[in-house]
């Protein structure tokens, strides 16, 4: 949760940390897998998918970095293996995800394009960015 917290308000919202609560809870899932980096024996950045494989998709959930820690390569490592994840999944084609607009740029580095845009789609000032990449050709 310390994670959770690091992140609060830029990237996540207060209300979200209940649902993140019962996320965690509801872990092992062989749907959704979850993956925890740790430095030190200390977690700085976690982060999973939900797998669907009747609709062909995936979808990253729940990634952070410790606050601390952002712009020094681990949201990259982070990302890099939930994509690698998902490739590994027969029968999934796309990759979905939602965030706000402070990550919408490191998304499309990966080559997540935008799909939607709901203001204050997470909490007042901040908006839900809907992004999706294609992995037939990631």
């Amino acid at each position: 949760m310390a994670l959770f917290d690091s992140n609060v308000p830029q990237y996540f919202a207060p209300s979200e940390r209940a649902e993140f609560c019962v996320w965690l809870q509801n872990l092992p899932h062989p749907d959704r897998p979850y993956l925890v980096l740790s430095q030190h024996g200390a977690a700085v950045a976690c982060g999973g998918l939900m797998l669907e494989p009747a609709t062909g998709q995936a979808t990253m959930v729940w990634g952070m970095v410790d606050r601390r820690l952002h712009r020094q390569g681990l949201g990259t490592v982070l990302t890099r293996e939930r994509i690698g994840l998902a490739l590994a999944c027969p029968g999934i084609t796309r990759l979905h995800l939602s965030t706000s607009q402070h990550s919408t740029a490191f998304y499309q580095g990966f080559g997540f394009a935008i799909t939607r845009i709901v203001p204050d789609g997470f909490a007042a000032g901040l908006d839900q960015y809907d992004m999706t990449l294609p992995l037939s050709g990631a």
